[in-house]
């Protein structure tokens, strides 16, 4: 059964969003091979936000709202999938949490690994009350977080398939 990762992390005020598509772009080939690498990930994307508009879309220019979202879902557990994205690609990590509000706390990821964990948790609205499918905010977490799936199979079972 895969669960969800929805990291919400905002941004320093004032940073252009442009510099942080940039960033992405720059690592993307490192993501993409990382994400093959690791081999339990089912699904992974970058979003960026902007709080400041109706529809969350961000424009060219600086912004006080911006918020870089990770949304995955993955195999095992969330410790081995925090340590193995740490392992494959701490640096783009790294890179983008410099422009993170509190990211410098756990930079460099490769030495903070506990606290990285700590801020992922903090920061993952999969994890929190709605989005973690409890019915109250002291009610017991429901098996996959309300997370819908289509098939059980693990990343491997079905890349073994194809």
């Amino acid at each position: 059964m895969a669960s969800p990762l929805t990291l919400l992390m905002p941004i320093i005020p004032g940073t252009n969003p442009m510099v942080i598509a940039a960033a992405l772009e720059k690592y993307n080939a490192q993501i993409d091979t990382a994400l093959s690498s690791i081999g339990t990930v089912h699904y992974a994307r970058f979003l960026l936000l902007d709080r400041s508009v109706p529809n969350l879309q961000p424009g060219a220019a600086a912004s006080n709202e911006l918020v870089l979202a990770v949304i995955t879902e993955y195999d095992g557990t969330f410790s081995k999938y925090i340590g193995d994205f740490v392992a494959q690609i701490g640096d783009v990590f790294n890179a983008l949490l410099a422009f993170v509000v509190g990211g410098d706390a756990v930079i460099p990821v490769q030495n903070n690994v506990a606290a990285f964990n700590a801020f992922v948790t903090a920061n993952d609205a999969s994890q929190h009350f709605p989005n973690n499918g409890q019915t109250t905010p002291t009610a017991p977490t429901q098996p996959g977080g309300g997370l819908y799936q289509a098939y059980p199979q693990t990343v491997q079972v079905i890349l073994a398939s194809v």
